[in-house]
């Protein structure tokens, strides 16, 4: 980013200096004097094309870098929740902050074989990926996942990025697998919490899933019941 801005402020003091200098060759006559005018008018052209080149491509990227575009339907699936615009931004930033995190934890997690056992065990990646989609899902039930989203989650891509870095030492002595291996003990708890965040988040779900079995096995029993009757009179 530092290196951006020092390119662009270079364009900016070229267009500053070639300014002048053209003025003052234009006042001149003849041949050469015509040359240093034209040759000066295309460095003005080329550095103010650059310029502006350099401005779009830095305001493109912050954007790219922020959250991708609120589509039509999500932003009237919001409303519909009665969500103001300050508490879109707010969840939409969180969610975007959460997205870099599980890609960073699924980069982790790739490049170390204990890492992969971990996730395969516990089932870590899919966990935070199904409670990313259930947050989505159901905006207003963002501050039931604080733990996931605020400490949990943080603390094992910083546990894992902690241990691809011990674990990528050339050189490894008793200290270094000591430290690895209390780390992929840390990891392997965390990843059970968060397997538990994600049980608790839908366990709503799972309770209205069980009155809505209920509900139906009375209404088949009350059908059954009926037609029996039914049946009885018949005869």
């Amino acid at each position: 980013m530092k290196t951006k801005s020092k390119s662009l402020w270079k364009s900016i003091l070229l267009i500053i200096v070639l300014i002048p200098i053209g003025l003052m060759a234009s006042d001149g006559t003849g041949t050469i004097s015509s040359l240093i005018s034209i040759a000066l008018l295309a460095a003005l052209i080329w550095a103010i094309f650059n310029l502006f080149r350099r401005l779009f491509s830095k305001n493109k990227n912050n954007f790219d870098d922020s959250m991708p575009n609120l589509s039509r339907e999500k932003e009237d699936h919001y409303a519909s929740l009665g969500m103001t615009n300050k508490e879109i931004i707010f969840f939409r930033d969180t969610m975007a902050d959460t997205k870099k995190q599980i890609k960073t934890l699924e980069d982790n997690m790739n490049q170390v074989a204990k890492l992969k056992a971990i996730n395969l065990r516990y089932d870590t990646l899919k966990a935070c990926k199904a409670m990313f989609k259930e947050i989505v899902k159901e905006p207003r039930k963002l501050h039931l996942s604080d733990r996931f989203l605020y400490n949990h989650l943080p603390n094992l891509v910083e546990l894992t990025n902690k241990y691809v870095e011990i674990n990528n030492h050339e050189l490894k002595n008793k200290d270094t697998f000591d430290a690895l291996t209390q780390s992929a003990t840390a990891i392997e708890e965390v990843s059970q919490l968060i397997v538990k965040d994600y049980s608790d988040f839908v366990n709503d779900d799972l309770e209205d899933l069980d009155v809505e079995i209920s509900i139906a096995k009375q209404n088949i029993d009350r059908e059954k019941t009926f037609d029996s009757y039914k049946q009885e009179e018949e005869l």
